[in-house]
């Protein structure tokens, strides 16, 4: 199984507009990131997770001509406002593609892209076939369970992904993982973790948090995602355990 990360940024991005701080004017291009998104690539199968604001630059970055499914974690724009970007993919396949989320997530996603799925007749808009998830299901020889963890007040869904090899979890916009999610988080070989900034956030884990929880959940390797300009690629990769690392836009790992 391989994963390629899209972006690994927050959800102004990094450069940020107007910003001239030392990571905002760095040359190193793993301090450029696009809005957070990967690519899951397993058995001849694609999968998206979130179709960030800057999809249709991600694909066109990977060379990406299809995919086979879409997981939305939650309906913020940085992480689904390129949804509207999978049209090329319908007209190139005539096909739909099937779009899973929670079904607190799908209510968000039925009035934000209300255009999408009330029906007008119109062939030009995105096809998607909605699957409402929760626990565990069956795709493309994968088994996923579905994860809640808490963004400030909003449940956003984590995936956990095993094979009969392998098994590792996605988890991202969050400030707390509940005693039961936790729990389900145990023993993995790559634990992908939200860590935003140095500093404490309403909504999100900073780095102290971020630390706990991989020791708390002791994966063999973590990789930080959704990162603001506070880290500096090289300097950060410097401060941590040897297990752990920040990921960067175009990164690609295999599981």
């Amino acid at each position: 199984m391989k994963i390629t990360f899209l972006g690994t940024g927050t959800s102004v991005g990094v450069p940020m507009i107007g910003c001239k701080c030392e990571t905002c004017i760095s040359t190193d291009e793993r301090d450029r990131r696009l809005r957070a998104s990967i690519l899951i690539e397993y058995n001849n199968s694609r999968i998206i997770v979130d179709t960030s604001t800057d999809f249709r630059q991600q694909a066109l970055r990977l060379g990406l001509d299809g995919v086979d499914a879409i997981f939305i974690t939650h309906c913020h724009a940085d992480h689904v406002f390129g949804l509207d970007d999978i049209r090329p993919i319908n007209f190139r396949t005539g096909k739909a593609i099937c779009c899973f989320a929670s079904s607190r997530t799908w209510k968000d996603m039925y009035q934000v892209f209300s255009y999408i799925f009330k029906p007008s007749g119109y062939e030009g808009l995105p096809k998607l076939v909605p699957h409402t998830i929760e626990g565990t299901f069956e795709l493309f020889g994968m088994t996923i369970q579905a994860l809640e963890v808490t963004h400030g007040r909003l449940p956003v869904t984590a995936f956990r992904i095993s094979t009969a090899e392998k098994s590792w979890a996605y988890v991202i916009d969050c400030n707390l993982i509940p005693e039961e999610t936790l729990a389900e988080l145990m023993d993995l070989d790559l634990l992908i973790i939200d860590a935003l900034r140095y500093r404490e956030h309403p909504t999100h884990l900073n780095l102290e948090k971020t630390l706990k929880y991989i020791e708390k959940l002791n994966p063999k390797q973590a990789l930080l995602t959704h990162m603001s300009h506070d880290f500096r690629h090289n300097l950060l990769s410097g401060q941590l355990p040897k297990h752990i690392s920040p990921a960067f836009d175009g990164l690609q790992v295999e599981v």
